[in-house]
């Protein structure tokens, strides 16, 4: 990485020179606009509105539109005359507990690396921000501008995080603000178990831009020259009647997640059961292992039951040919289900298996 501003932290008397480096990066698919049938780029010409001739970059300033329509033109040399005490320093203000500060603040995060020389410094203030729980607040001029920063730990570094200014968040004003809304007690209890259901820890590994790599994945098939496979659209949602009714929706989809996971993971045990049983028990240890298997196929999932039935089945009918002639007479009076029938209990089994 490159150092993207050096300067020096003010706290109190000490003085800590450090380097700042950009900690976050946008990543996004970068394109040219260009013309569609050959492919040439587009250029962009910096004319004068007045007489109609390209101004090169070193001619061009910062205008300043009044009401009237006049242009107020301000130079570098206008600018550099501005007052900007911060500009290579970061001055601690003050310490506050970090819960004070509303996210809505924070703009960009920096890296802040010690020079040599402030090595000691920084590694004193880093652990005593560290042991108090608090951030240092902090002004700071980047890039121009000045602004409100916090100084805190993280991964044994500090970072600096830039703050908007009060008067740059916009004032709510939304007419439902001022409505009185009745949420009924029933749904907000709903609303809550629904809420416990769906917590869990944060791992920012889990998530994806799956946007970008499906643009990525477009522009790799296009440069290969093959079709791209198009996926599959996601179901909508169905329209529910009321809010209750989208909250015990939701509720109950949110509790068969863990049951349909439980389930999956039984059929997988149970499956290799089933195989061996079939292949090597007696026709009563084959019963057994079928019944077994069918009622955790029918707690994972409905449709799961019947073909636990039908592979329990095809378990008897192998084994019957290892039995006695007697046993498998008996067996052949019975009248076959089909796949589709309800599996009998484990106790059924058992009895037609005695």
């Amino acid at each position: 990485m490159r150092s993207m501003w050096k300067g020096a932290i003010s706290f109190g008397l000490v003085m800590i020179p450090i380097k700042l480096y950009a900690a976050t990066e946008q990543k996004d698919i970068a394109f040219r606009q260009v013309h569609r049938e050959d492919g040439g780029r587009i250029r962009f010409r910096r004319v004068c509105s007045i007489d109609g001739e390209e101004v090169p970059y070193e001619d061009v300033a910062k205008g300043y539109e009044l009401s009237t329509g006049e242009m107020v033109v301000l130079t570098d040399e206008d600018m550099a005359d501005l007052p900007l005490p911060s500009t290579r320093s970061i001055d601690v203000l003050h310490f506050l507990p970090a819960e004070q500060l509303d996210p809505i603040l924070l703009n960009r995060s920096y890296f802040v690396e010690p020079e040599a020389a402030g090595a000691r410094a920084y590694v004193l203030l880093r652990d005593a921000l560290d042991r108090s729980g608090k951030v240092a607040l902090a002004q700071v001029a980047l890039r121009q501008r000045e602004s409100l920063a916090t100084l805190r730990t993280r991964d044994g570094l500090l970072v600096l995080e830039t703050l908007l200014w009060p008067d740059e968040i916009r004032t709510p004003d939304f007419a439902f603000l001022d409505d009185d809304i009745e949420v009924r007690s029933q749904e907000l209890k709903m609303a809550a178990s629904l809420i416990d259901s769906m917590t869990a820890d944060f791992d920012p590994d889990e998530y994806h831009d799956h946007y970008r790599e499906a643009l990525q994945e477009l522009v790799n098939a296009k440069v290969e020259g093959r079709e791209l496979v198009q996926p599959e659209a996601a179901t909508e949602p169905s329209e529910t009647t009321s809010l209750a009714d989208a909250l015990k929706a939701s509720l109950a989809a949110a509790r068969e997640e863990p049951r349909q996971a439980a389930g999956e993971v039984t059929a997988e045990v149970a499956g290799p059961r089933r195989a061996i049983g079939g292949g090597t028990k007696s026709r009563t240890a084959g019963g057994r292992a079928g019944g077994g298997t069918r009622g955790a196929g029918t707690k994972a999932d409905g449709k799961t039951a019947g073909t636990g039935g039908a592979k329990g089945r095809a378990t008897k009918a192998s084994d019957a040919q290892a039995q006695p002639k007697s046993t498998g007479r008996a067996a052949a009076k019975r009248p076959a289900k089909e796949s589709g029938d309800t599996p009998p209990t484990p106790s059924r089994s058992r009895r037609r298996a005695s």
